[in-house]
């Protein structure tokens, strides 16, 4: 067995010590979810359950249609994410290889979208929105995800990523009869997975996790997504923290298991273009 160096086992402790404030919350939220009034009301909060209160998971589903919640994310996280990948599959292929006038000034406008801000669009993008009708029964789901079907940073991404194919390998698929449709789907798509899998990990996580947008789109209860109907399990009234916690905890759930499953594909589609 390999013996560990003191310097290696110094950068080990800081990266526990550095990774305790950011699993603790994670972990409090699953706990808590399970705890009983009691350990709740202690002072100083109990960490560990001294009974599992599993009521807290059953209240939050009588108290808010948390199955319509969940549909609702998913249909909005899923057509994002499923738009962003296409859209920048295509800007990537078209800014790495197409012959453009002006490419690389219009590259770099596109990138330029990224520095600006939500905050500066959102007010624009809700009058449109609203103006066209789409905060109103089946067409909010395409008012949910209309301002969010293509992304610069995910063109980005791929582009760098589609830049790494040796050119001998983008002529030899032309001299067999390649067109660019064909190049694109059957050679250059299939060797991007992984980069491809990255776009589309931190879209969804980014998409699942939307909460303001939602907040002042939706007017129906009947669409809102999850991030915003378990908060009306915060009753300022009657304060339930174990309820609260079990909805937090419930809607955790698919995010960790996008970043468990897909972590490997977020590193790997990050550090695909960062060599040439």
């Amino acid at each position: 067995m390999k013996k560990l160096s003191l310097g290696q086992v110094a950068v080990y402790v800081v990266l526990g010590l550095a990774a305790i404030p950011v699993l603790f919350p994670i972990y409090y939220g699953f706990v808590g979810a399970v705890m009983g009034p009691g350990d709740l009301a202690t002072y100083p909060p109990a960490l560990v359950p001294s009974a599992l209160h599993w009521q807290n998971v059953g209240d939050v589903f009588r108290s808010v249609p948390l199955g319509r919640f969940y549909v609702n994310s998913a249909v909005q996280a899923g057509v994002i994410t499923v738009a962003q990948i296409v859209t920048s599959i295509f800007a990537a292929y078209a800014f790495a290889f197409l012959r453009l006038p002006a490419k690389a000034a219009t590259f770099g406008l596109f990138l330029a979208t990224l520095m600006v801000p939500w905050e500066a669009i959102i007010i624009p993008n809700y009058l449109a929105i609203s103006d066209w009708g789409l905060t109103r029964g089946g067409l909010t789901y395409l008012g949910l995800v209309l301002p969010f079907l293509a992304s610069a940073f995910g063109t980005f991404l791929l582009r760098q990523a589609f830049l790494q194919f040796p050119s001998e390998l983008r002529d030899a698929a032309v001299i067999d009869g390649c067109g660019h449709w064909r190049l694109l789907w059957r050679v250059i798509v299939p060797l991007s997975r992984p980069s491809i899998a990255a776009v589309g990990v931190y879209v969804f996580l980014s998409a699942w996790n939307q909460y303001f947008w939602p907040l002042i789109l939706i007017r129906d209860t009947e669409f809102q997504t999850l991030q915003i109907g378990i908060s009306q399990l915060n009753d300022a009234e009657a304060a339930q923290p174990g309820l609260v916690l079990a909805g937090v905890a419930l809607s955790l759930l698919p995010t960790l298991a996008v970043v468990i499953f897909g972590q490997r594909y977020i590193v790997r589609g990050l550090t695909a273009g960062a060599l040439r």
